[in-house]
């Protein structure tokens, strides 16, 4: 009985294979190990399901599914990016994709939005820009003086018939009358700028502003628009810009400014 039980032991595993449809067959051998009397597992299906997958192919490596939802899980922005590639290249009608149709909405806004504008600044009429200069009749003068630090006082500015002071004079009326004409407040009532004498001090210049308003308005000018504080601001603030440079000749000093 102990050598039969023995026998018995020591039997190999066979697997029976059937080749074709003759039904010959043919035995596998395959032994199973023992270690300290107890047996390794035998195979199961997933085993046999996963090795199966692996070798699928040519001999290629296939990723088994757990491995390919892995992957997904992973890279979720990358297959995001697909699905939007994918959407975008679906084709609306004929030959013409969806990108194709956002692109070309994009432009045809665009071209909208530039047209409009062009028409509003073409057609737009600012109505304070339309006025009758021949109703501004009511004159109003301002008086003042001012400083030029960089000229030296000369008999030549005695009197304004010189070349020196015609030339001094011509240049600052000029200064003045660019700034008032292109003043947005001021420029529609401004008339002219005079240069009427200079004393010595460096050079110091006495001016005369003059301006003309209409007879309705003239009231409500003198207290806004008008006023000796507006006029002044103007031309103090247009003094502050300026560059004070050693060769500008015609360089004002803004603290010397008097208005009244």
């Amino acid at each position: 009985m102990t050598s039969k039980t023995n026998a018995m032991d020591n039997i190999q595993l066979q697997n029976t294979n059937t080749n074709g449809n003759d039904g010959a067959a043919h035995v596998d051998i395959e032994p199973v190990a023992a270690g300290n009397g107890e047996g390794q597992g035998y195979p199961t299906e997933r085993d046999g399901l996963l090795a199966r997958q692996a070798n699928a192919g040519n001999g290629e490596t296939m990723p088994s599914p757990h491995e390919v939802e892995a992957q997904r899980r992973t890279n979720p922005e990358k297959c995001a990016m697909c699905r939007i590639k994918d959407q975008l290249n679906e084709k609306v009608f004929g030959v013409f994709r969806l990108w194709m149709i956002i692109v070309l909405i994009l432009i045809a806004i665009i071209v909208v939005i530039v047209v409009s504008m062009t028409l509003c600044t073409v057609l737009y009429e600012d109505v304070d820009e339309k006025f009758d200069s021949s109703l501004f009749d009511v004159p109003l003068y301002f008086n003042g003086s001012f400083r030029l630090p960089n000229q030296d006082f000369t008999e030549d500015f005695l009197s304004l018939s010189s070349n020196k002071s015609q030339e001094v004079a011509a240049e600052l009326q000029q200064k003045l009358a660019d700034l008032y004409r292109t003043s947005p407040a001021l420029g529609r009532y401004f008339s002219t700028a005079e240069i009427y004498d200079f004393r010595s001090g460096s050079v110091i210049a006495e001016y005369k502003l003059a301006f003309v308003m209409p007879a309705d308005e003239q009231d409500q000018l003198r207290n806004f628009t008008l006023s000796r504080e507006m006029v002044y601001n103007v031309l103090r603030q247009f003094l502050y810009d300026q560059e004070a440079e050693e060769s500008e000749l015609m360089y004002i000093d803004p603290g010397s400014l008097t208005m009244y």
